[in-house]
């Protein structure tokens, strides 16, 4: 880099292409930092260039808002205004006040095996990090066979690949509706869409969730294709368990009571040979948590107009609240207007901003009647078997992280930790995270880490001294 960037924007999903573009076109020099090798993050992902797809725009829905977002990040990059490093891994973000310097050191890894480091700096940071899934543990989910809903669409999307030819899919949150239609739609059989959230739910927020019309029209899109496609929906069950010798056989699902727990006499046995499991998103928010940003919860805490309380560093999207691709779109307009008028000291169009304004909080209160709505079934980490293996990475069982809290007095999620490996293998606790805090009752509070992903030692060894 022979010109130093004024705006890191670290993503490249819907908050961070809203926000690279809007800063672009005031005038901001933007670095788009992501790990994919195209743009679009997870809502957009796109088939491998080499695979030739005739229909790339069939897995997808608002497609035209994506061909918006990618002819505005060509015309850019074409003007020089936005400078797109692909398949850029950051791994940590760090101030360079600390050393006595101004602005922000943003490190990456890249390369096949992700062995190379790259170092570049900015003036700001804007951190467009997305989410993760929420998969809560049940006996067999470790089977093969057993994918996250986003794996499976992602494997769909990004791979032209079915995870196999007879699906269930189950768990709770809006994401299940377009992973279902999508395999039915690819050919897969899906043999049941097992959803924990019931119809009573829905009505009770309606007032809320009628404030965007549109999405509701979308909903009754996705259940009419499902019926076209002959899914059997399962509203108020919940997956028990997954069985299996290889690979996963069957899964056996139960109705659930008012109170969330499944009704006596209501289990059934559904064959299939995959499972696409899910119970909504988390915030990705490693790489503010290593600025020193305050969260809110489980979120990264933002002001009107998306900063954090670390100066220069702004956030936008699902890490500071998931909500969806339209609230991310209006988050990352803001914090783009934000950061090229802090940078620059021009004022941003007020039409815009109000607009964006408004997207935001009709998009918020949508997001949070949704919140409401698709809750995990309670009483789930009463029922999970002590055998039932947790921590996949370190294979920490159920019973060993009740052990930890009622034998040996651990108060703390660090301490069940400590004690029993939980959460220090590969993911560093992302999966393994919130199903221990439902087991020891400790809130889900992020713990800070200074690295993002795994680093290899020689990248480490390789940086100079002083950093």
């Amino acid at each position: 880099m022979t010109e130093r960037p004024r705006l890191a924007v670290v993503g490249a999903g819907p908050a961070g292409l809203a926000a690279a573009l809007t800063a672009a076109a005031q005038g901001a020099r933007v670095l788009l930092v992501d790990a994919a090798d195209q743009a679009g993050g997870q809502f957009y992902r796109q088939p491998a260039s080499g695979l030739g797809a005739r229909r790339p725009h069939a897995p997808h829905h608002r497609w035209r808002t994506w061909e918006r977002l990618r002819t505005g990040l060509e015309r850019h990059r074409a003007a020089g205004r936005i400078t797109h490093l692909t398949d850029h891994h950051v791994w940590c973000v760090r101030r360079e006040s600390e050393s006595g310097s101004r602005g922000f050191t943003v490190y990456a890894l890249r390369g096949p095996g992700q062995e190379e480091g790259v170092t570049v700096r900015a003036d700001a940071v804007l951190l467009a990090t997305g989410g993760y899934e929420r998969v809560l543990p049940f006996p067999g989910w470790t089977l093969p066979g057993v994918v996250t809903a986003g794996g499976a669409q992602a494997m769909l999307k990004g791979q032209l690949v079915l995870p196999g030819r007879t699906a269930v899919v189950a768990g709770t949150g809006p994401l299940l509706l377009p992973v279902a239609t999508g395999l039915a739609a690819a050919g897969a059989r899906v043999a049941a869409l097992v959803e924990s959230a019931g119809p009573a739910a829905l009505s009770r927020r309606l007032p809320a969730l009628a404030a965007k019309p549109g999405r509701l029209t979308e909903g009754a899109g996705y259940a009419a294709r499902l019926l076209w496609h002959g899914v059997r929906v399962l509203p108020r069950h919940t997956v028990l368990a997954a069985h299996g010798t290889e690979r996963v056989e069957a899964v056996t699902v139960a109705a659930l009571d008012r109170a969330g727990r499944p009704r006596p006499g209501t289990a059934r046995r559904v064959r299939c040979d995959t499972l696409a499991v899910g119970h909504g998103l988390l915030p990705h928010t490693d790489l503010a948590e290593t600025l020193g940003c305050a969260l809110s919860g489980t979120a990264v805490r933002v002001d009107a107009e998306q900063r954090t309380d670390v100066p220069g560093v702004w956030a936008a999207g699902e890490a500071t609240g998931v909500g969806g691709a339209a609230l991310a779109l209006a988050e990352g307009r803001i914090a783009g207007h934000s950061a090229a008028a802090r940078l620059y000291g021009t004022a941003p169009d007020p039409r815009r901003w109000a607009a964006a304004d408004r997207a935001r909080t009709r998009a918020r209160a949508f997001a949070a009647a949704l919140d409401a709505v698709y809750a995990p079934p309670a009483g789930w980490a009463e029922r999970l078997p002590d055998e039932t293996v947790v921590c996949r990475c370190e294979e920490v069982t159920a019973g060993r992280v009740r052990e930890a809290v009622g034998t040996l007095g651990a108060g703390d999620a660090r301490t069940v930790k400590l004690l029993t490996r939980a959460g220090m293998g590969w993911c560093q606790g992302r999966m393994c995270g919130p199903a221990v805090a439902g087991l020891t009752g400790c809130p889900l509070d992020p713990g800070r880490r200074p690295f993002a992903r795994p680093v290899p030692l020689g990248v480490l060894a390789g940086l100079p001294d002083t950093e």
